[in-house]
């Protein structure tokens, strides 16, 4: 039996994103390695996938407060956040904004 391949953090963010907020623009990097001897990427058991940078423009935002606009992306990926994502910054803008 084949094993399948599991895709990594970075996609299964943009893909959880981008079904629920339906961006013009998405853009997750992956930045695990500016924290490589931080703790909680040692004992995290992400093999590595813990800090994320998030820039997603989408007219879900729009007449959300930024507050708002990063509880959505949380809620989006709280299963991630249980499962060893440690830092994810957030840019979160409408198309009239970006």
């Amino acid at each position: 039996m084949a094993s399948r391949a599991v895709a990594s953090r970075a996609i299964r963010i943009k893909t959880k994103l981008s079904s629920e907020l339906k961006p013009v623009l998405i853009d997750v990097e992956d930045v695990s390695h500016q924290h490589a001897g931080h703790a909680a990427v040692k004992h995290s058991g992400s093999g590595g996938e813990t800090h994320f940078n998030v820039k997603i423009v989408s007219d879900k935002f729009d007449g959300q407060s930024l507050v708002k606009r990063h509880r959505m992306v949380y809620g989006l990926l709280d299963d991630e956040l249980g499962s060893g994502l440690h830092a994810l910054s957030i840019v979160a803008k409408t198309p009239k904004e970006a």
